[in-house]
């Protein structure tokens, strides 16, 4: 519901080939120009400006420089249209989630792991393949049954190895459960396959699971979301995460992860701020708030050093600048729209 990934394979195939190479090489990015740039002379040509890693004390999580939005700035920047490119920067220099779709998982976890640690940094994931994804909206997808689930689990935990990772497990899936969208034959299997999924992460040796709990205004009070959560692992995983491509405020976030800890033996949280800068759109109407909404911002960037001691990080979970859905113009859920990374960069405080 909250930010599908359709396609995102193939860009993912496409950034992995030349993943390692950018992070060793960050001037390779100078290389992606349109035909009209590639005429432009060296003399004229601006030098390129390839995003670094952040302090690994702050935030040590892998900055991807072959992002989209890294390739967009490059060549609006070279394109003349300086202010744009350095809008877009903002998103560029944090680092952004990598979601992981249903082709080829063990290449793509393998790939982003592996630039990561070259980076000395860990690499940001997201496991989005869940049966009966979504209930059928924007979204909607994922495996065709437990068995494929599994498989393609297995995929995913083989590329990802003895390298540092932090994964974000299956947005929406434990929300859809507790809110009934998610039709009650497939609850079972659903808190079985999420189950199974923890304990397999869990076993690598550097690898961090949060279950994704939702957002403080979608399940509430928080006790609703405590027993699903239980069901679902939560005793073996690291946390919970919170707000994944939603707009809700990081207090709110902080004060709903408290009341839903205490619940869950202090369980640590994470918390999106990817687009929560100035919070949610107030609308009557749940989809104007949630899909596409205008208005909103990009909100605190990444950090460890929340200050807060039950908050593990504040995390870019939902890629800034990808759209949620055919709603307000927008392409489909998980498409580059670039109209709405710029007003999202140009928004942020």
């Amino acid at each position: 519901m909250y930010g599908s990934h359709t396609g995102r394979a193939r860009r993912a195939r496409a950034a992995l080939s030349s993943a390692g190479a950018a992070v060793g090489a960050l001037m390779l990015l100078a290389g992606c120009s349109s035909p009209s740039s590639s005429a432009t002379s060296p003399k004229e040509a601006p030098p390129p400006q390839a995003p670094a890693q952040q302090p690994k004390a702050r935030v040590p999580f892998w900055v991807n420089p072959e992002s989209t939005a890294a390739k967009r700035a490059s060549e609006l920047r070279r394109g003349g249209r300086s202010g744009q490119a350095q809008l877009l920067s903002k998103i560029a220099a944090q680092p952004v989630a990598e979601w992981i779709g249903p082709d080829d998982p063990e290449g793509q976890t393998r790939g982003f792991t592996e630039a990561a640690a070259r980076a000395d940094r860990i690499a940001l994931l997201v496991l989005y393949n869940i049966p009966h994804r979504d209930c059928g909206q924007y979204s909607q997808g994922g495996a065709s049954d437990g068995n494929a689930y599994r498989g393609w689990l297995d995929g995913a935990v083989r590329g990802i190895g003895n390298r540092g990772a932090t994964v974000i497990l299956e947005p929406d899936a434990v929300p859809h459960v507790s809110d009934g969208c998610t039709p009650h034959q497939y609850h079972e299997e659903r808190f079985a396959l999420l189950k199974e999924a923890v304990g397999r992460l869990k076993a690598l040796p550097h690898t961090k699971v949060y279950i994704d709990a939702g957002n403080p205004s979608w399940v509430n009070p928080p006790d609703r979301m405590a027993d699903p959560l239980r069901r679902a692992g939560i005793d073996q995983a690291d946390g919970f995460a919170l707000n994944v491509s939603n707009f809700q405020t990081t207090k709110a976030n902080k004060d709903y992860g408290h009341r839903l800890s205490g619940l869950l033996g202090g369980k640590h949280f994470v918390i999106d701020t990817s687009r929560n800068g100035n919070g949610p759109l107030n609308a009557p109407d749940h989809e104007k708030a949630w899909c596409n909404p205008r208005g909103r911002a990009l909100g605190t960037p990444p950090t460890t050093r929340t200050g807060d001691s039950k908050v593990d990080a504040y995390l870019w979970v939902k890629r800034p600048g990808e759209s949620d859905g055919t709603c307000k113009g927008g392409p489909g859920a998980g498409k580059w729209w670039e109209t709405y990374a710029l007003d999202l960069a140009r928004n942020a405080h």
